[in-house]
């Protein structure tokens, strides 16, 4: 569907359009991973995805057309330094290009921006070496606890740069996803310290439950109780 057709139909709904994700670079499977068969029991194949790196100026346009407050980044390499050099100068034009269509640029986080690689952390680096009004953050709560940082944190070294939040749950072994409330992250604590953050939305976000319905009931439920 055309960005414009697609707004109509969200809007049709009853919802709004808030946010936008795309690839930074071309999809690559990580290192031994397979992807899953389908019903006739071949290997599924995912067709050519635009992507910033690529593709910026043609998803900028889209998501303007479309109307949407925000275009996110939902991942990017980097597995080493020319990943992470290439990535920031992807994050950069494309947050220049945003502004000047009018939209938020912000980029997404899962655990692996929290490891080292080649002597930094990437998400200190992305932090740092973007512009903090063209590229704003899209903070993973659960990934962010499951590599080893403290939202709260982050958010008092970097204040109104977190407009945005995806609220999932994890248990003990930060393994499992669970609806929210569910789990193990004290979201008490985290949501005190929204305005600090600059929260704008959030998003509550489950793969791939076992029972989708069930969950976002469940999770929207106890976020009421847990932010009261």
């Amino acid at each position: 569907m055309k960005p414009k057709e697609f707004a109509s139909m969200i809007n049709g709904m009853g919802m709004s359009w808030k946010s936008h994700h795309v690839l930074g670079a071309p999809f690559k499977l990580p290192p031994g991973a397979k992807m899953p068969n389908d019903a006739n029991g071949k290997p599924l194949t995912i067709p050519p995805i635009k992507n910033l790196r690529d593709n910026f100026q043609e998803l900028v346009d889209e998501a303007a057309e479309g109307g949407v407050e925000y275009l996110v980044c939902a991942n990017t390499p980097i597995n080493t330094m020319e990943d992470l050099k290439s990535s920031v100068a992807v994050l950069n034009k494309t947050g220049e290009a945003a502004q000047k269509a009018g939209l938020q640029f912000a980029y997404h986080n899962h655990d692996a921006e929290f490891k080292t690689v080649d002597g930094v952390v990437p998400y200190e680096m992305f932090l740092s070496e973007t512009d903090p009004k063209k590229v704003k953050m899209e903070l993973d709560l659960a990934w962010a606890i499951k590599g080893g940082s403290d939202p709260v944190a982050l958010f008092q070294k970097q204040p109104g740069r977190f407009p945005l939040w995806h609220v999932k749950d994890l248990d003990a072994s930060r393994n499992t996803i669970l609806p929210v409330g569910k789990g193990t992250i004290d979201f008490t604590r985290i949501f005190k310290a929204a305005d600090t953050a600059g929260m704008k939305y959030y998003f509550v976000e489950h793969d791939m439950p076992a029972d989708a319905f069930g969950s976002i009931k469940e999770s929207i439920g106890n976020l009421k109780k847990l932010t009261a």
